[in-house]
């Protein structure tokens, strides 16, 4: 098991940040460490993510992800500038080796059992179910687990915080949620008390 797992599984939560700039995103992740929440998964779609994450990974107080990194040149570019851990929605072999030299955890996507067996083969530390809710939800994790009784599974897409503890009680390790934390328009209008409701309503929910 790779060390940062049991540290994943304490926060339960990761949000998924995706915004049009780095500067809604810097705030998202602003207003969501003010509620409470200190682990994060900068995608590649954001603009500038490194340079997020770089600046992001100088607080000792974050665990600061890469999400949606498309191939090795990126995931170099993301742990040279703090990264932690690596996630793709898909199979890539070619990110195990640079996050082996840097000691990151990599999370390759998933959906049937033989993608779970292949991102395994790849490298994977933790096996991403994406999308979660459209493979069947809760249901989809309790049969994949089944087969694979000792991977951890974290199902993004459609997670939200009221059916997040059911992925958990499926047997999901902890779980991945985007826009339904992550809500760029609520950003945009400036509404932090919104934004920090919806994180402190979805960490009470998973201490629950």
């Amino acid at each position: 098991m790779h060390p940062l797992v049991p540290r994943l599984r304490a926060a339960r939560i990761i949000p998924v940040v995706r915004a049009s700039t780095a500067t809604r995103a810097a705030t998202a992740v602003a207003w969501l460490q003010e509620a409470g929440i200190t682990v994060f998964e900068i995608t590649m779609t954001v603009p500038e993510a490194p340079a997020l994450i770089r600046a992001l990974a100088q607080d000792p107080a974050l665990l600061v992800g890469a999400g949606t990194v498309p191939d090795a040149r990126t995931a170099e570019t993301c742990l040279e500038a703090g990264a932690k851990f690596i996630v793709a929605p898909w199979v890539d072999a070619t990110l195990a080796s640079p996050c082996q030299d840097a000691g990151a955890c990599l999370m390759l996507g998933a959906m049937t059992p033989t993608e779970v067996r292949a991102a395994l083969d790849a490298g994977a530390d933790v096996v991403k179910i994406f999308p979660a809710s459209s493979a069947g939800g809760p249901a989809h994790i309790r049969s994949i687990r089944a087969v694979f009784p000792d991977v951890a599974f974290c199902p993004t897409g459609g997670v939200d915080a009221r059916n997040a503890p059911d992925y958990l009680a499926a047997g999901a390790a902890f779980v991945g949620i985007g826009g339904k934390l992550v809500d760029e328009t609520l950003v945009a209008a400036g509404d932090r008390a919104a934004v920090q409701r919806a994180a402190e309503e979805a960490l009470g929910i998973m201490k629950a």
